[in-house]
């Protein structure tokens, strides 16, 4: 689904964080998604190191 949308589409769905967001919000909220991504991946890479072990 994210494959679709292509460069103008990214720059369009920006444009209106900004506008929705604001500018001062906008580095907050990159930070939180970073971290929830950030996150995610070290619990999906500690559960596939627990099922490698347990093999």
């Amino acid at each position: 689904m994210l494959s679709n949308i292509g460069f103008p589409g990214l720059i369009l769905i920006l444009v209106i964080a900004l506008i929705v967001f604001g500018p001062s919000k906008l580095p907050e909220i990159g930070r939180s998604l970073g971290r929830g991504l950030r996150e995610f991946k070290d619990s999906v890479k500690d559960i596939a190191d627990d099922s490698d072990t347990k093999k």
